[in-house]
């Protein structure tokens, strides 16, 4: 089964003359750890705003789990990514007047069927999360603003594996973490992914980190745009 299926895609910014991404067919099957690269500027945040339902393709066709995004509304895109999409945020997008284990139990908050695929208390839950990605206990109940860029991260990390998300979307979040963390942070999030079966697709500049993912996809190679640009 895929996770991800785009086709004939393409999208452009509202006022701009020509299309910022244009991909004719990507795939990403269940349960796989994709690792996609790219430049800064090369439209990877774009794609995975559309893969969300964040953004809305100009043409083609973006489906998740079978679901075409393209015969949901605004409101109901929205719900079907609480239901099932975790998404972590280049710049986290933490709530600062929340606690860190508020900020984890979020996505259930929004979402009753991800709430009912965790079998203990949903702070419990919580908790078993953030110790598995190395958060120290006693960050807890703290406010985010306390908390290091690293420390944020792994909260980040376990808001969107709340309730086994059935595909997990990565935008650059270790871009702050010198290699030995980034790696170390990799591991523990595609450990949790397998717990949980959810598929992965993580998108970073950086291509040391590419021998740890099931495959590698270049977005300069798939999306057209960039051909017509350079040739």
């Amino acid at each position: 089964m895929n996770v991800i299926e785009v086709s004939d895609l393409a999208f452009r910014w509202p006022r701009q003359a020509s299309d910022v991404l244009k991909i004719s067919e990507f795939t990403v099957k269940q349960g796989e750890k994709v690792f996609l690269e790219g430049p800064s500027g090369s439209g990877k945040s774009t794609l995975l705003g559309l893969l969300a339902g964040i953004n809305q393709a100009s043409h083609g066709e973006v489906t998740i789990l079978g679901q075409k995004f393209s015969e949901l509304k605004g409101s109901q895109r929205d719900k079907f990514r609480a239901n099932h999409i975790g998404y972590i945020f280049q710049m986290f997008n933490l709530l600062p007047y929340l606690s860190v284990i508020e900020n984890v139990m979020l996505p259930c908050r929004f979402s009753p069927l991800r709430q009912q695929r965790i079998n203990s208390s949903l702070e419990q839950e919580a908790k078993r999360l953030l110790k598995q990605l190395h958060l120290p206990t006693d960050c807890l109940n703290k406010p985010i603003s306390e908390l290091s860029i690293g420390q944020q991260q792994r909260v980040a990390a376990a808001r969107a594996l709340m309730g086994q998300p059935e595909l997990l979307i990565a935008d650059e979040p270790t871009s702050s973490l010198d290699h030995n963390n980034r790696e170390a942070f990799i591991e523990l999030l595609m450990t949790e992914c397998e717990r949980s079966n959810t598929t992965l697709l993580f998108v970073s500049h950086d291509q040391t980190l590419q021998g740890l993912f099931d495959r590698t996809v270049s977005l300069n190679e798939i999306n057209t745009t960039h051909h017509e640009t350079t040739s």
